[in-house]
């Protein structure tokens, strides 16, 4: 199984950006997405989850401007960010389960400038 990420992007304070992670290499549906970021220097940050009943779980950082979902049809979750801040500059990593494995994309970077 691959995970590819895609979307980041320089953005301005206060744009948009949607992220993609795509899954290929397997038949089996996403039951679990997360999204994490890494700035340099700081630890990894849990972002935003999804669970297969549709339950999704955000950080106080990003609650009521980023939203996480998955389009299985397509294989593909995506983390919609709307209202970026230059804190949410970082490395953006998505690691999603298919059964009961679980697997990471590499990252994409977002940079907000100010």
């Amino acid at each position: 199984v691959q995970l590819q990420a895609s979307g980041g992007g320089l953005v301005q304070t206060g744009g948009s950006l949607r992220l993609s992670c795509a899954a290929s290499g397997t038949s089996f549906n996403i039951n679990a997405i997360s999204w994490y970021r890494q700035a340099p220097g700081k630890q990894r940050e849990l972002v935003a989850s999804f669970i297969s009943n549709g339950a999704t779980t955000y950080s106080n950082s990003v609650k009521g401007r980023f939203t996480i979902s998955v389009d299985n049809a397509a294989k593909t979750g995506y983390l919609q960010m709307n209202g970026l801040k230059p804190e949410d500059t970082a490395t953006y990593l998505c690691s999603a389960r298919f059964r009961f494995t679980s697997y990471w994309g590499q990252g994409t970077e977002v940079t907000v400038s100010s």
